[in-house]
């Protein structure tokens, strides 16, 4: 934001303990207000609001959902959200694509890694810069997903957006955002992520003038905590890790426009005030955002390979307990002492699709050609692994215990096969011979009983 726009903007003051402008938690209750006694106390909706503000509620879940899937927050603001929409027009957002999406003429089925996605010359924010890799589900029946790469060389300054099909995970990988949303601002770097309801209003700023990353948008259930299971009650993902912002409100009176994103369609309003008007709220359904350095991994100290769910920060569940509509993985720096056991990630088949993204330095399955900004894909039931410089290392090193540096990768999995956009195949830098890595694994068996060596 510039200067002129924070002179619009009013803040909620530091809690004490806290981290400025955040409040620590999962799934909490939160309370917060930029302006003192603009919160109701004891009710949702008194019959006349502090400072002259409506009452709002926005809820993230059916009335009757159980209590533990319940989520609503009360929002209190300058002016109700039906004054934040006229009539619509459709527009057109080209290379932004919503499942079901298949196009005849690409192949999906295959294994796939691309090279960052260059900058662009032309003047994109962070709608108009976004780019649809993979599409999997259907956003009508509310299950499934979308990847994307966004980039952005230019603030949102008046247009606003929301999301009605989906959550949207954003994952910085160059480039700082600013993320005002209707009830407060991220401030969000490479390895951090956050998260951003669905029908959250919000606008997007570049601190350092240009931002590439990715997204994910998730139609189904919201994203939760894994269960831990026998791991107990510390260690991954930390609920005091994610932090939800406080209250924070922009009042304009300048030519806005909204934008809304249904059902796979654009459409934009045009109203004259900023939609970011919310002065107060309560409740459990917000924004947050995450540090991936917090994450206290865990894993093997005696022998074998765990599964690649040890790393899992966010999972959006199905009704098919343990079968996930998403599973968002990371695979940061971390100890491996293991005995007698082949490190790096197994060779295997999947019925999961994984995608996967490096956001910084080098993953150890793939040290050569995976690069920071740079995407692989592995549909469901594909065989992939290690190439063979990585087997070579992890089949002849020592067992002395390693520490993994320099590396943060992330890995998107989904129980629906992700179909590839027209971008993604024939626009995006994919690498055609990105399957030679593979070619010279070398024929190893002699029918020698019992030979390792």
């Amino acid at each position: 934001m510039t200067e002129k726009d924070l002179n619009n903007v009013t803040i909620a003051p530091d809690s004490c303990g806290v981290t400025p402008g955040y409040m620590p938690g999962f799934g909490n209750d939160f309370e917060t207000e930029a302006l003192p006694g603009a919160l109701p106390v004891g009710r949702n909706s008194p019959q006349r609001v502090a400072y002259g503000l409506y009452a709002e509620q926005l809820s993230g879940s059916p009335f009757t959902a159980p209590k533990s899937t319940l989520e609503r927050s009360w929002m209190y603001r300058i002016r109700p959200s039906v004054k934040h929409v006229s009539s619509f027009t459709k527009i057109d957002l080209p290379l932004w694509k919503t499942a079901p999406h298949v196009i005849e003429d690409v192949i999906s089925l295959g294994q796939y890694r691309w090279d960052p996605v260059p900058f662009p010359e032309e003047p994109l924010n962070f709608l108009t810069g976004m780019r649809t890799i993979t599409t999997a589900g259907d956003v009508n029946t509310q299950v499934g997903m979308a990847t994307h790469v966004y980039l952005a060389n230019q603030d949102m300054v008046d247009d606003y957006f929301y999301s009605a099909d989906s959550e949207m995970l954003v994952i910085p990988q160059d480039g700082r955002l600013k993320i005002f949303t209707e009830l407060g601002i991220i401030d969000l770097e490479p390895l951090e992520i956050c998260v951003l309801p669905r029908g959250m209003v919000f606008k997007v700023s570049l601190p350092d003038g240009q931002a590439r990353g990715f997204v994910c948008e998730n139609y189904g259930a919201k994203f939760t905590l894994p269960g831990r299971g026998p791991i107990g009650a510390n260690c991954l993902a930390n609920p005091r890790d994610f932090k939800t912002p406080v209250a924070a409100f922009e009042d304009k009176e300048t030519p806005c426009k909204v934008i809304v994103k249904w059902c796979g369609q654009f459409h934009e309003t045009e109203i004259g005030h900023s939609p970011l008007d919310v002065v107060a709220w309560h409740g459990n359904y917000a924004p947050y955002k995450y540090d991936l350095r917090t994450f206290a991994a865990v894993g093997s100290i005696t022998f074998d390979h765990p599964d690649p769910s040890i790393f899992t920060v966010l999972t959006a569940p199905t009704a098919e307990e343990g079968t996930a509509n998403i599973d968002f993985v990371i695979f940061p720096e971390r100890w491996l002492p293991q005995e007698d056991t082949f490190r790096p990630p197994w060779y295997h088949k999947n019925i999961m699709s994984e995608l996967m993204g490096n956001i910084y330095g080098v993953y150890d399955a793939k040290p050569e050609g995976f690069v920071p900004g740079g995407i692989s894909l592995h549909n469901c039931m594909l065989p992939h692994g290690p190439d063979k410089n990585a087997f070579d290392h992890a089949t002849t090193e020592s067992w002395e215990p390693v520490k993994l540096r320099n590396t943060m990768s992330f890995m998107i999995e989904t129980r629906f096969p992700q179909q590839l956009t027209r971008f993604a195949a024939k626009e995006a830098p994919l690498q055609q011979d990105y399957a030679d890595c593979w070619s010279d694994l070398e024929r190893k068996f002699d029918g020698t009983p019992g030979l390792k060596d």
